[in-house]
């Protein structure tokens, strides 16, 4: 198989306006894609692929990452100048490309009924709590990666798949998070296989209880804008690593399921106020739709909207 051969006409490319003039390839259906959503910290789309074999690139911005999210036999043959990897791709199989891959395929012997693929920022790994010239160093030794069988990374890749099927109220700080996640443990991947020494980092002050408290009131001042892990972690003058951290032990969950509950009690009151629409009520609480905001009030509390206003709020409920 000569990399020459690719058919470009082979693939379906799917403009990402916000990423600019690149186009991202897809090898089979676009399933779902975070285009519409308002996520920080990366961008991701589930695919099925095709069999035959594709174009495979990287913007120079992103790293690519990979999961195989569905049991398969598909063997997946990557190609770039000079490297070759064959893998089957299982479930929880993940492959990443470097920034800036240009040249490259990928053949499919049969169909792959889903994947998703992660585009993960480099600016990602320059606000990360390693040293600004470590991470630089490795990410300049990312290479064309051969598949690898890592648990956390196929556990973050879930995590934003399922995030994708079912949108939640609070997926742009929970997909922030990941996206710290998945960029910190690239470095320790990165770090482990150069041998490396291993990065320092500073240790930060817990939530006192009056920073906690300015933040909490801080979250119910917003709970109608676009909160985000760092504007947040800024209210509490701490990294947003750190603060996650802080937030947990403080409060006993996780800042995106404390913010998701407090969404939950102020859709609860918008509704039985009566004075707005469902949709203006889904998309003030940062849903995409008012399909998705039913769907996950459904979920949350076994009542539709509609249905909750009617009934005057008369039942219980844990989560949005």
């Amino acid at each position: 198989m000569q990399v020459q051969s690719v058919q470009s006409a082979a693939g379906r490319y799917e403009a990402w306006p916000h990423r600019g003039a690149w186009e991202r390839d897809c090898p089979g259906q676009l399933l779902l894609s975070s285009a519409n959503r308002s996520w920080f910290g990366l961008s991701a789309e589930l695919c099925t692929a095709r069999r035959g074999e594709f174009p495979w690139r990287t913007p120079h911005s992103d790293i690519r990452i990979c999961v195989a999210t569905r049991s398969s036999h598909t063997i997946v043959t990557r190609q770039a100048p000079g490297i070759e990897s064959q893998i089957i791709a299982g479930r929880g199989t993940v492959w990443l490309s470097p920034p800036g891959l240009r040249t490259g395929s990928v053949d499919f012997d049969q169909e792959l009924p889903e994947f998703l693929h992660i585009y993960l920022p480099v600016s990602q790994f320059s606000s990360s709590k390693s040293n600004n010239d470590t991470a630089r160093s490795i990410i300049e030794t990312l290479h064309y990666e051969t598949a690898c069988e890592d648990p956390l990374l196929a556990e973050i890749g879930y995590a934003v798949a399922s995030e994708l099927k079912t949108e939640t109220s609070t997926g742009g700080m929970l997909v922030e998070s990941l996206a710290s996640s998945l960029a910190a443990r690239l470095l320790q991947k990165r770090t482990d296989a150069s041998g490396a020494q291993p990065v320092s980092c500073r240790t930060h002050q817990g939530l006192d209880q009056r920073r906690l408290d300015r933040v909490l009131d801080y979250i119910d001042a917003n709970l109608e804008s676009d909160l985000s892990l760092e504007s947040i972690a800024t209210i509490a003058c701490l990294s947003k690593y750190h603060f996650a951290r802080a937030f947990r032990q403080a409060v006993g969950d996780p800042p995106h399921r404390y913010v998701s509950a407090r969404r939950l009690e102020r859709a609860k009151a918008l509704l039985i106020r009566g004075d707005r629409s469902l949709v203006d009520i889904a998309l003030s609480l940062r849903f995409s739709s008012q399909a998705n905001f039913t769907r996950a009030f459904r979920q949350a509390t076994g009542q539709a909207p509609g249905r909750y206003r009617q009934a005057g709020g008369s039942i219980h409920s844990h989560s949005l």
